[in-house]
């Protein structure tokens, strides 16, 4: 019996900060240019919701603070920001900008996730 081990359709960034949690140069680069366009620095928030049509949701979110207790992704002079109760769903995660024929949009590619839906949004572990 033969096993196919087929390569990920991306990489992961090294991990950083204990939390493996990383912000590629994609979504630096996109938060940079959201941030000119307002005219100040902003901030990616990504927590993770209940629901979805697998379980889970990811949320996003530009903000212009972090809050006390959130911990922050930096890359590029640009960051993204998560709560600690959704760290442990993104352990090891990248997150992302994609412009495709699907549209443009901040992704999660999650390790931890053993499904998710079409729209690439919800997940269960």
């Amino acid at each position: 019996m033969s096993t196919v081990h087929s390569a990920p359709a991306y990489q992961i960034s090294p991990s950083a900060g204990g939390h493996g949690l990383t912000l590629s140069d994609s979504a630096a680069k996109r938060l940079a240019e959201l941030g000119a366009a307002e005219g100040h620095p902003v901030l990616l928030r990504v927590a993770v919701d209940g629901g979805g049509c697998s379980g889970f949701q990811y949320r996003f979110e530009l903000v212009g603070a972090a809050e006390p207790d959130d911990i922050r992704i930096a890359a590029d002079g640009q960051a993204a920001v998560v709560d600690a109760v959704s760290l442990p769903f993104l352990k090891g995660s990248e997150i992302a900008f994609v412009d495709d024929l699907a549209g443009a949009q901040f992704v999660v590619r999650n390790p931890n996730a053993a499904s998710s839906c079409g729209c690439g949004v919800s997940f269960s572990i």
